[in-house]
């Protein structure tokens, strides 16, 4: 089938295996928006509560002489992807009291940090809060003042958190507005290096230590291409950011440019003014096809294969790892981001960018041009760079050419045919694996496994010299119902330092590897997980499996191995510290992995 016509036949697919869920959806949309949102039809007290801190905005907002939208806001300055967005809420009232509307934040909601949280336990929270995240924005969607909503968010869950609820609310508007990354620190290469000599010995904790502060030392989103950096290029793919404003600097003039432009486009999009453009519309079928298009087409993080599907469920859309996986066959990699590669998205951004990437998928027939998006009907606003001239925003058109051959490649000459993600199926069940930094040569593995329940076991393994020739290494009980599904990132520098030593390995995990997972080939998210029933729960130490990211298997060599019993590890080590235990009702009713790994189920909503 040619190219176009994959694009076609993936998203008729989607379209038809939803037809019941999205009809559904639409239908509680425009019965939403028929009730609501409405200020008129709250009692005078009720908005008196809601206007009471209001200041100079309360008679506006009594008279309701135009729109109101609701911010919700990811703010905390622990995380320096959203530091920057202290800022944003008066920023935003300001633009909007000046256009004639008025802005009030409806939510502070939880951002964790992935970096702070790996290998420690507070990673086992960090998929759940996803989920919480978005029923937070719900909460303070709920108050139904609002016209129009802005969503502030950057990092690993906490866009598809906050694409959740705005889906959920998908009568009103949304524009989602980025913080930008920090500037290009440490090589994120030197990085790994010293991260690898740590693990050996051959450094020491102050050397370390001054290695990840030169890599992450200002406000702004971490600069290699991990899951927050795929967020914000899926919020471009996807309609939902203005166009080029992913990666602009924070704190700069051109960035205040765009979050006031940002807060502009939200007013003008309500019901009460002749472009009322909901959420519901602008994310249908086309746009999640787009936006997994986005995700081939740059080799982003394993963990969108997870937040997409639940994205798209609250949507009312089916999408399964089969789709992504057809996608992958026809959609080539066209860029070379770490840890594809050496550069940062800094580097990227000024060698074309997102709007270079954007340009090359249409003119290749790779993208739906005609989706509608914050910025009115079709991709090819998201072409153009915006600039700042004179003190005036205003959009240009982009470079033709890739600045820099070696960090962003063309259709006809990619840096591989295929997508960055991999698709594996076999008699262990079903997983991903992120291969766009994997050399071919290490795609594919049959060695014998070592069978662990904790990445502390494998290490310590490592410490003890235990690895000394191919293997499968095979972390389990790591997915959402056993422990929430923690990233095992903290295992990616043991196994870089087998691989280097001539050892063959591969990781094979019910669990989550971070969106910088790199050179090893990892195959995650094996669904179903060990402790609901999964084969991996079958495996001892010595089995023989094969992992082919190439041909797509996930095999164990011996069928009759499955005739075991299983007899599961003791977990309640799991269920408590750390508020562990307040999240014992997502472990026991959270979904599959290949089913966005989440509590929600949009089926009966």
């Amino acid at each position: 089938m040619s190219v176009i016509g994959t694009l076609t036949e993936v998203t008729s697919r989607i379209a038809k295996k939803s037809e019941r869920s999205r009809s559904a959806y639409l239908r509680q949309m425009e019965q939403a928006r028929s009730d609501g949102p409405k200020r008129a039809h709250l009692s005078c007290g009720n908005q008196a509560h809601a206007y009471a801190a209001m200041g100079q905005d309360q008679s506006d907002m009594v008279e309701q002489r135009g729109p109101n939208i609701g911010i919700v806001t990811a703010y905390n300055d622990m995380l320096s992807a959203h530091q920057p967005f202290q800022a944003y809420p008066d920023l935003i009232k300001d633009t909007a009291r000046a256009a004639g509307g008025t802005a009030q934040v409806a939510a502070g909601v939880p951002a964790m940090c992935d970096g702070i949280t790996q290998g420690q336990t507070g990673m086992e929270l960090s998929l759940f809060s996803r989920d919480a995240i978005a029923m937070s924005a719900a909460i303070g969607l709920s108050h139904n003042v609002f016209d129009s909503s802005i969503y502030l968010g950057v990092c690993d869950k906490i866009v598809p958190g906050l694409v959740i609820a705005a889906a959920r609310f998908g009568h009103i508007p949304a524009v989602f507005l980025p913080a930008g990354p920090m500037p290009s620190g440490l090589a994120n290469d030197d990085k790994a290096r010293v991260r690898k000599e740590f693990a050996e010995g051959k450094c020491d904790r102050d050397a370390l230590m001054a290695a990840e502060m030169a890599s992450y030392h200002s406000a702004g989103t971490c600069t290699f291409y991990g899951t927050a950096n795929t967020n914000q290029m899926l919020m471009e793919f996807m309609g939902l950011h203005l166009p080029g404003s992913s990666f602009v600097a924070p704190n700069t003039p051109l960035r205040e440019a765009l979050t006031r432009e940002g807060t502009r486009i939200a007013l003008g999009l309500s019901d009460l003014g002749n472009a009322y453009t909901p959420v519901s519309q602008v994310l249908d079928e086309k746009a999640y096809v787009n936006g997994i298009v986005g995700l081939m087409a740059t080799g982003g993080s394993t963990n969108l294969l997870i937040h997409l599907i639940a994205m798209a469920r609250a949507s009312g859309i089916v999408l399964d790892w089969e789709d992504f996986a057809d996608l992958s066959q026809v959609v080539p990699l066209l860029t070379r981001i770490y840890p594809n590669g050496l550069a940062d998205v800094n580097h990227f951004h000024a060698a074309g960018g997102l709007g270079l990437v954007i340009s090359e998928l249409l003119n290749a027939g790779l993208l739906h041009d005609d989706t509608l998006t914050v910025m009115g009907q079709g991709l090819e606003r998201y072409t153009k760079d915006p600039k700042l001239v004179n003190g005036a925003l205003d959009w240009h058109d982009g470079v033709q050419a890739s600045l820099n051959d070696k960090i962003v490649a063309t259709t006809k000459e990619p840096f591989q045919a295929t997508g960055g993600l991999s698709n594996l199926s076999g008699n262990l069940g079903r997983g991903v694996m992120k291969t766009s930094a994997v050399a071919p040569e290490r795609r594919v593995l049959t060695a014998p496994v070592r069978v662990f329940h904790t990445q502390e076991a494998v290490l310590a393994a490592f410490r003890a010299g235990e690895f000394t020739s191919d293997v499968v290494v095979v972390v389990r009980y790591q997915g959402p119902k056993a422990n929430g599904m923690p990233e095992l990132h903290g295992l990616t520098p043991c196994l870089s330092v087998l691989q280097d030593r001539g050892i063959k390995v591969a990781l094979v995990s019910d669990g989550r590897m971070s969106g910088a997972s790199g050179k090893v080939p990892a195959a995650i998210h094996v669904s179903p997980e060990a402790l609901d029933g999964g084969p991996l729960a079958f495996l001892q130490d010595g089995d023989i499996v094969t992992v082919d990211a190439e041909n797509g298997h996930l095999d164990a060599q011996d069928a009759s191995i499955f005739e075991r019993a299983i007899t599961h590890p003791e977990l309640d080590s799991n269920e408590v510290g750390l508020g562990r235990e307040l999240f014992a009702a997502f472990r026991q009713n959270v979904g599959a992995a290949r089913d966005g790994a989440t509590v929600f189920n949009f089926e009966e909503a």
